[in-house]
Parts: structure tokens; sequence; C-alpha cells
């Protein structure tokens, strides 16, 4: 098992990208169904054009287990960067092998080279498996708690 940084100038990685967002897509806890035709394209060139993206897969014997979309932002309180872990996905056939921690302390280890102060995410209130994952890496709710908001813009 290794980690790889994406590069999406590379062809391999765009696809591995797509494929574990579509795994995603596809679980209990994404939309339970496949990606839509013609999303995977307007992804990539999105991602492209995000000056803050930053992903990670895990590599194992030649095949993309797992992918971390990350994008970086800034703690005014802490004035230092931060990473905000948007997609997590462990593929299917290579869960419950300890990839999914891997990726997570690589992260870790990632922010504290590179002089971030913290990782966050978001977890489905209802995804037991992922906020057990997510304690077992050190992850814990934010003290006080807080509440994710949206603002749908059609």
């Amino acid at each position: 098992m290794h980690l790889v940084q994406v590069d999406l100038n590379n062809d391999n990685h765009c696809v591995a990208v797509v494929s574990l967002l579509n795994d995603y897509m596809l679980d209990d806890m994404g939309i339970g169904e496949e990606m839509p035709h013609g999303l995977g394209p307007k992804i990539i060139n999105g991602l492209r054009r995000h000056k803050a993206y930053l992903g990670f897969l895990v590599e194992i014997k030649g095949k993309y287990a797992a992918l971390a979309n990350c994008n970086l932002n800034f703690s005014t309180w802490k004035a230092k960067p931060l990473i905000n872990i948007h997609d997590f996905i462990v593929s299917p056939e290579f869960r419950e092998r300890g990839v999914g921690l891997l990726l997570l302390k690589a992260i870790e280890n990632y922010a504290i080279e590179n002089g971030y102060c913290r990782i966050n995410l978001e977890v489905r209130q209802d995804n037991y498996k992922a906020q057990n994952l997510y304690k077992k890496a050190g992850f814990k709710e934010c003290d006080p708690n807080n509440y994710f908001w949206e603002n749908l813009i059609v």
C-alpha cells in the first residue's frame, strides 16, 4: 500500500478519481445509484480549475483502493491553513483492510509536515462505520458541537 498525491494531468489518476467517486455514489451512504452520465469529465475539469484542490489516492498492487478529495482553507483563528476532506472513499473490495486508516494518517502526516493547523470533515449522522474509522484516526466531534448548513444554489 502506498499513498499517491492526485495529479489531474495524469489520465490514470483521473480515471481513478471518477471510478472511486462512482463507488461512493453507488454506496448506501452516497446516493445509491451510479454517477450520472457525463458528470465524470465535469468533475475532473472542475477540480483542475479549483486552485485549492488537494487529492490523495491509495494504491495497492497497481489498483487504486481509496481516495480523499480535499480542499485547502485558512483558519483565521489560528492564522494557519487547514485541510477539509470533502470526499472520502474506500473501494468496497478494499474495505476492512486498514486502507481508510492508512489514508487518514497519511493526510495527517502531510498536514503536519506542511504546517496545517487541522483537518476537518463532515460525516452523515447515520454513517457509524465512517464515524468509528474517524475516531480511530483521532477525529472527534467539534466542541462545541457544530452543525453543517447549506444554501443550495440551483
